[in-house]
């Protein structure tokens, strides 16, 4: 049977019980009002958290960000012929799925808020060429790369070719705060790009959305003074990445945390300024100190034992893959709070480091003059 010929079906057997003469003593039974008046699914239920466990989503932390930018991108707007709309481009040069779902995000989002994107496929071996030519565009105000592109194929520049890659972004143009100068200031935790303190770095897009989402979760203390406001707190970063493992260790780290930091066969912690190795140190131990895990595995093989978070703790899933059982860690840890994805976050990290360099860098960038590896 059709699912029309099902729809009338009901119909007619709901006429006919409907139908029945108010005063007649032949009632209609039990199956034909169950046949008439068939019973609603009923809803899945309530999944039952622990005391006090609660799940974040990346919408409530980016919410604020988002509405800020499009408030900035108003104010451009009003600004006549001085006015310009910032534009970024991405280069996608991989065939990575969680790379082109990002490459997805960005858009939408960017659409949504006002701003120019545009995503520039492009084979590997073309990728240098086509950056180098964004790099001096007066019309683009941003650039980002996908990664990964060559993962750790060696470079005859040194190093991975990925992070020459990184390298050759231009720091006017860097909105991802990955190459040499901004990962250079971010360690030494110098925050401006001129003497005065009155341009900003941009930093590294999913590092500081990990910060604003603890900042978010009142994890950080606002009444203590800026670069301190993570003492006394401990947190854990299973990855130990250029690209998110240890920006993320050293931004917290330099907010005045202890930071356990563990990778595939060490682990080190990160100080203000320092790393050291500490000797016969597990990452279950490291795990079960922490106030603050943030899980970075890029592999659905990794899973951390929830059993070692502490009770109380917040969790952050940064990775593409799911790091933790997300239902085993609500249902047992008591007043755990875990985002299971914050792309949603680092995207209004990145409209937020494009407009930070169109103010920074607006007038050099329209005269094409931001092709230097340095600022000067």
């Amino acid at each position: 049977m059709r699912l029309g010929d099902d729809a009338a079906e009901t119909s007619v057997k709901r006429q006919k019980v409907m139908s029945q003469p108010a005063s007649t003593d032949e009632h209609p039974s039990k199956a034909e009002v169950a046949a008439a008046y068939p019973a609603s699914k009923a809803p899945a239920p309530a999944p039952v958290f622990a005391a006090g466990a609660r799940k974040v989503l990346a919408d409530e932390v980016a919410a604020p960000f988002r509405k800020e930018i499009r408030d900035q991108v108003a104010l451009l707007a009003t600004e006549g012929e001085a006015g310009v709309t910032p534009k970024l481009v991405g280069f996608l040069a991989n065939a990575d799925p969680p790379s082109r779902k990002y490459a997805e995000w960005t858009a939408k989002a960017f659409e949504a808020d006002g701003l120019r994107f545009e995503l520039r496929e492009v084979e590997e071996s073309l990728l240098e060429e086509q950056l180098e030519k964004a790099n001096i565009e007066p019309d683009v105000h941003g650039v980002m790369i996908y990664y990964p592109v060559f993962g750790q194929r060696p470079s005859f520049h040194g190093g991975s070719h990925d992070d020459y890659i990184r390298d050759s972004v231009s720091p006017y143009k860097d909105a991802e705060g990955l190459c040499h100068y901004y990962r250079r200031a971010l360690y030494k935790n110098q925050r401006n790009v001129d003497t005065k303190g009155e341009k900003k770095c941009v930093l590294p897009c999913t590092p500081l959305a990990v910060v604003k989402t603890l900042e978010h979760l009142k994890v950080y203390d606002s009444y203590l003074p800026i670069g301190q406001r993570m003492t006394g707190k401990t947190a854990v970063v299973v990855n130990r990445s250029e690209v998110v493992g240890r920006p993320v260790a050293a931004m917290l780290a330099n907010d005045g945390a202890k930071v356990w930091s563990i990778d595939v066969d060490s682990v080190h912690i990160f100080t203000r300024g320092q790393v050291l190795v500490p000797s016969e140190v597990t990452p279950e131990a490291a795990v079960r100190e922490s106030d603050i895990v943030i899980l970075g595995v890029p592999s659905d093989k990794y899973k951390m034992d929830p059993s070692w978070v502490k009770e109380g703790a917040v969790v952050i899933n940064v990775a593409s893959h799911k790091n933790i059982d997300e239902k085993a860690l609500l249902e047992t840890r008591p007043g755990v709070r875990y985002m299971g994805q914050i792309g949603k976050v680092t995207v209004a990290m990145l409209e937020r480091n494009l407009l930070r360099l169109c103010q920074n860098f607006k007038e050099l960038i329209r005269q094409g003059k931001t092709d230097s590896v340095s600022l000067c």
